[in-house]
C-alpha cells in the first residue's frame, strides 16, 4: 500500500468538464446526495474544493452555504485546504468532493476539517474507487494523463479507516456509477455489482464519545480513591 502522502504537485480541475464524462459523474453524486441533504441541519456548511462548489445543494437545510478553495470562480473564500482560516468547531457540515483525490497530504486536509466541525457535525466525502474503470484506466499510458485518470484514488476500506481513526461513525458508504458514460451511470448495472462503481460515496459524523469502550477508564471509575483518603507511609528512622 503507498502512502496516503506525496511529494508530488496535484493541479485539480476547475469544474466537472475538464474530467471526462465529468458531467455524467457530477449528475451521479449529486442523485446519490439527494436523500441525505435535507437531514443536515446547522447554520454552515463548508464546499471545500472546487468540484465540491459545483454541486447542486440547494436541498440541504443548512442555512449558509459557502465555497472555499485557493483559487476558482464562485468562490467565498479563498484559502489553503491546509490551514482553514476558521475557529474551532464552527462548522456544521463540510462536503469534500473528490478534494482528497487531488491532495497532496489527505491526513492534514481530514485533521484540518475535524478541527473546525462542531461535535457531531457532518462529514460527506467522495472519490473514486481503484477497482473500476477509472481504476483501470490508470494503467494505460496516454490516458492516465487525463482527468480524472491523473487523480489519486483511495479504496472505501481506506478511507473509512482514516475516518475512524479521528473518531467519526460512518452513516452510509456505497459505490454507485459502474458505467461513466451511462445514463445516470447504468442504474442496473450499479445495484447488481456495485462494487466496481466508478464512484465512492462516504456519509459520517464527528463523535465526542468513544465509539470502542476502553475498560481501563470503567475500571478507574469503579475503584476511584476519595479526595480525603491519606495514603499510608512508612517512617524511616535511623539509629545513631
Amino acid at each position: 500500500m503507498r502512502a496516503a502522502r506525496t511529494s508530488k504537485i496535484l493541479s485539480p480541475p476547475s469544474s466537472w468538464d475538464e474530467l471526462s464524462y465529468g458531467n455524467s459523474y457530477r449528475k451521479a453524486l449529486e442523485q446519490q446526495l439527494e436523500p441525505w441533504l435535507p437531514r443536515l441541519f446547522g447554520f454552515h456548511l463548508m464546499k471545500l474544493g472546487r468540484l465540491s462548489a459545483l454541486l447542486d445543494t440547494q436541498s440541504c437545510m443548512v442555512s449558509h452555504h459557502f465555497n472555499v478553495a485557493s483559487s476558482g470562480c464562485d468562490i467565498q473564500v479563498y484559502a489553503d485546504s491546509f490551514q482553514l482560516p476558521f475557529l474551532d468547531k464552527t462548522i456544521d457540515a463540510c462536503l469534500l468532493a473528490n478534494t482528497l483525490s487531488y491532495s497532496e497530504d489527505p491526513h492534514r486536509i481530514l485533521r484540518e476539517v475535524d478541527r473546525v466541525l462542531i461535535d457531531d457535525g457532518w462529514l460527506i466525502m467522495s472519490g473514486f474507487n481503484p477497482f473500476s474503470i477509472v481504476g483501470g484506466m490508470k494503467l494505460i499510458p496516454f490516458i492516465r494523463n487525463r482527468h480524472p485518470y491523473c487523480c489519486r484514488v483511495f479504496s472505501k476500506m481506506r478511507m473509512i479507516d482514516w475516518l475512524s481513526l479521528l473518531n467519526y461513525e460512518v452513516l452510509h458508504h456505497s459505490h454507485f456509477q459502474v458505467v461513466p458514460w451511462g445514463p445516470q451511470g447504468r442504474s442496473l448495472l450499479s445495484a447488481h455489482i456495485p462494487a466496481v462503481g466508478c464512484q465512492t460515496l462516504i456519509i459520517a459524523r464527528k463523535r465526542t464519545i468513544p465509539l470502542t469502550p476502553n475498560p481501563l477508564l470503567a475500571f478507574q471509575k469503579r475503584f476511584r480513591v476519595s479526595r480525603g483518603a491519606v495514603g499510608a507511609t512508612k517512617d524511616m528512622h535511623n539509629e545513631k
